[in-house]
């Protein structure tokens, strides 16, 4: 289990990005936008810079659902590989079962 001051600043930078899409969004596509005066478009570099660092989506880390883990961790089902396996040897994965040989 991971600690839970990391899950929580995880599920804090999680949704600071939520927060801020749209605002983030907006400021970026100006400060790229060609046609725009340099002027403008630095300060839409300026105000991005302004904003959290947190709010980023770049600095969400992966975790797992179930554990807090943070390496090991499938996209699609939103688990680690750990806790991915438990589930499966207890029999709560439908259609998944431990292979040996």
């Amino acid at each position: 289990m991971a600690k839970t001051g990391m899950i929580e600043r995880n599920k804090k930078r999680q949704k600071l990005a939520r927060k801020f899409a749209s605002r983030r969004a907006a400021l970026k596509a100006k400060a790229r936008d060609e046609s725009i005066p340099m002027e403008e478009r630095f300060q839409a570099n300026l105000k991005l810079a302004e904003l959290p660092r947190n709010s980023a989506p770049s600095r969400v880390r992966n975790r797992c659902d179930v554990s807090g883990r943070p390496r090991g961790y499938y996209r699609k089902l939103r688990m680690s590989r750990v806790a991915l396996r438990e589930l499966a040897s207890n029999g709560l994965v439908p259609g998944m079962v431990k292979s040996s040989w």
